[in-house]
């Protein structure tokens, strides 16, 4: 009597399908995350009756429809700007200027003032604009 030794088969399975399966799924999550950007931690300073902040924040010039100028709230001529932005920059701790200009101060006026302000050692210019209503 002979006896039939059984053959036996490995066992493979195909996992080409979950593998593409995987890859969309990390697509899709890749690309429907959003990553935002946060301050490690929250502190609460001390705080002091006695110390004195000489750090502006934003420094601001209005230019009205008359050419008065007010750089922040403190009345201003031309000719006095680029000492203002000069004696200023120092105390910015962004070198920035926010120019908020009425729509009828001529064109060349803003013009100076931006040169002056890039010519007074400021990085970056902020041009105010107010959102246009529309009508329905």
């Amino acid at each position: 009597m002979q006896l039939h030794e059984k053959k036996r088969h490995k066992v493979i399975i195909n996992i080409t399908s979950l593998i593409d399966v995987l890859f969309l799924l990390l697509i899709f999550f890749m690309i429907s995350s959003t990553f935002v950007e946060q301050p490690g931690m929250k502190l609460e300073l001390p705080e002091s009756k006695s110390a004195i902040t000489e750090k502006i924040k934003d420094l601001v010039l209005q230019i009205n429809a008359d050419g008065t100028m007010t750089l922040n709230d403190e009345t201003i001529s031309l000719e006095n700007l680029a000492d203002m932005f000069k004696q200023i920059l120092p105390k910015l701790e962004e070198k920035s200027l926010v120019l908020k200009a009425d729509k009828t101060v001529p064109h060349g006026t803003v013009v100076k003032v931006m040169d002056m302000a890039k010519l007074g050692g400021l990085e970056k210019l902020i041009i105010a604009t107010q959102v246009e209503k529309v009508n329905n």
